[in-house]
C-alpha cells in the first residue's frame, strides 16, 4: 500500500472542497455578477452550468484519469479549474460566460474523481471509509467557508470572488510538494482482479449511482426551496445564509459518524437511514409555519446528506476495479451533479412551496422502496 504524510492527506481533502465551491464562490454577489458579466436574465444559470459541465464532460474525464493517471489527471485538473474560473471575470456576454462555466464544470469532474482515485490507492478498508468520511465533511466546510469569504470578498466588489477559484493552483502547487506518486498496482491484485466476477459488482454500482443521484436531488430540492419559504415568512436573506450554513455544518458531523452507522447498519441500512432523514425532513418543511420546525427539519437534511454522499463514494471505490476506478467515480459525479441540476425542476411543480416539500418527501420514501427492491434482487441474482 502507497504511503502518505498528513500534509498530502489534509491536501487531497481540500481539493474536495473544490467541488462544491464551484457554484458557491459567486452566489453571496450572484446579481452583480451577473449584471457586469451581460448575463443578467440567466443569473442562477451561472451557478446551475458548471453541474452540467460535469454531466457533460463526466465520461471524459473518467476516461481520461483511467488514461494519464489519476495523480497527473490531478494536476491538470486544478490548473483547468483555476484557469477558468478565475478566468471568466474576463469574459462578456451569455455565450463566452456559459462555455466557460461549462468548462469550468468538466475541470470539476476531473478533479473530483482523480482526487478519490488518489484517496483509494492511498488508503484501504476501514482507513480508507474514514478518509472517504472526511472528504465529505470537507466537501460541506468547503461549502460553509466559500460562501463567508465569498460574501466578504463581494462587498469589495463584483470580480473579486473569482478569486476563490484560483486557490486551486495553490491546491497544485501542494500536491507537487505533499502528495507522492502513488506507485503501481500490485501484480497479484491485477491478477485477481481479471478473474473475479464483476457482474454482482456491476449491478451494485448501479444502485449505487441512483442512490447518488436521489440524495442529491432530495438536498438541493430542500437548498432551492427554503429560500422562497423564508422570504414567504419574512425571513431576510443573512438569516436564510445561516440556516443553509447550519444544515451544511449538521452534515459534516453527520459524514464524522458515518463510518459507525455502516458498522452497525451496514451499507444499506445507512442509505435508508439516509433517506428516511431526508423524507422526514420535506414532510417537517411542508408543514411547518415557523422556523422552529425548520431548525428541526434542517438537522434532518444535514443528516441524509452527511450519511449518504460520503458513503456513495466509499461504495464506487469498493465496487471498482483499479483499471476503471477513475471512470466509475466520473460516472459517481455524474450522478451526483445531474441529481443537483434536475433539483432546480422541482420548482415546476404545481402548487406552493408546501406541495414542492411533500413531492420531494413522496421521493424520498419512494427510494427506499426501489433501494430495498434492488437490493433484494441482488441477493437473489
Amino acid at each position: 500500500m502507497n504511503q502518505i504524510k498528513s500534509t498530502g492527506a489534509f491536501t487531497l481533502l481540500a481539493v474536495a472542497c473544490l467541488t462544491i465551491m464551484v457554484g458557491c464562490v459567486i452566489v453571496p454577489g450572484l446579481t452583480a455578477v451577473a449584471e457586469n458579466l451581460g448575463t443578467p436574465s440567466a443569473a442562477s444559470w451561472l451557478v446551475t452550468v458548471p453541474s452540467l459541465g460535469v454531466v457533460i464532460f463526466g465520461p471524459l474525464a473518467g476516461r481520461f484519469i483511467d488514461r494519464v493517471g489519476a495523480y497527473r489527471a490531478l494536476l491538470w485538473g486544478l490548473f483547468c479549474y483555476g484557469l477558468s474560473g478565475s478566468g471568466g471575470v474576463l469574459l462578456h456576454g451569455t455565450l463566452p460566460v456559459m462555455i466557460d462555466r461549462l468548462l469550468l464544470g468538466g475541470a470539476t469532474a476531473v478533479v473530483m474523481a482523480a482526487g478519490t482515485v488518489l484517496i483509494s490507492l492511498f488508503y484501504s478498508g476501514q482507513a480508507r471509509m474514514k478518509m472517504i468520511a472526511s472528504q465529505g465533511m470537507s466537501i460541506e466546510l468547503g461549502g460553509v467557508i466559500s460562501l463567508f469569504i465569498g460574501g466578504l470578498l463581494a462587498s469589495l466588489g463584483w470580480r473579486w470572488p473569482f478569486l476563490l477559484y484560483l486557490i486551486a493552483w495553490l491546491l497544485l502547487a501542494m500536491q507537487l510538494m505533499f502528495v507522492p506518486r502513488p506507485s503501481a498496482e500490485p501484480e497479484e491484485e491485477k491478477i485477481g482482479n481479471e478473474i473475479r466476477d464483476l457482474s454482482p459488482a456491476i449491478g451494485q454500482l448501479k444502485t449505487v449511482l441512483f442512490a447518488a443521484l436521489a440524495s442529491m436531488l432530495c438536498f438541493f430540492t430542500g437548498v432551492i426551496v427554503i429560500p422562497q419559504q423564508f422570504h414567504q415568512l419574512n425571513i431576510g436573506a443573512a438569516e436564510t445564509g445561516y440556516f443553509l450554513s447550519f444544515v451544511s455544518l449538521i452534515a459534516v458531523f453527520a459524514a464524522a459518524i458515518m463510518p459507525k452507522m455502516v458498522k452497525r447498519l451496514g451499507e444499506f441500512g445507512t442509505l435508508y437511514a439516509a433517506f428516511a432523514c431526508y423524507a422526514a425532513a420535506h414532510l417537517i418543511f411542508s408543514a411547518s409555519s415557523g422556523v422552529v420546525p425548520f431548525i428541526a427539519g434542517g438537522v434532518l437534511m444535514g443528516c441524509g446528506f452527511g450519511l449518504s454522499v460520503p458513503l456513495v463514494n466509499h461504495m464506487t471505490v469498493e465496487l471498482s476495479e483499479a483499471h476503471v476506478r477513475g471512470r466509475n467515480l466520473a460516472w459517481l459525479s455524474m450522478a451526483i451533479f445531474s441529481g443537483q441540476f434536475l433539483s432546480s425542476f422541482m420548482e415546476f411543480i404545481p402548487g406552493n412551496a408546501s406541495v414542492i416539500f411533500a413531492g420531494a418527501a413522496l421521493i424520498g420514501i419512494a427510494v427506499m422502496v426501489m433501494l430495498y427492491l434492488l437490493r433484494r434482487g441482488m441477493r437473489e441474482d
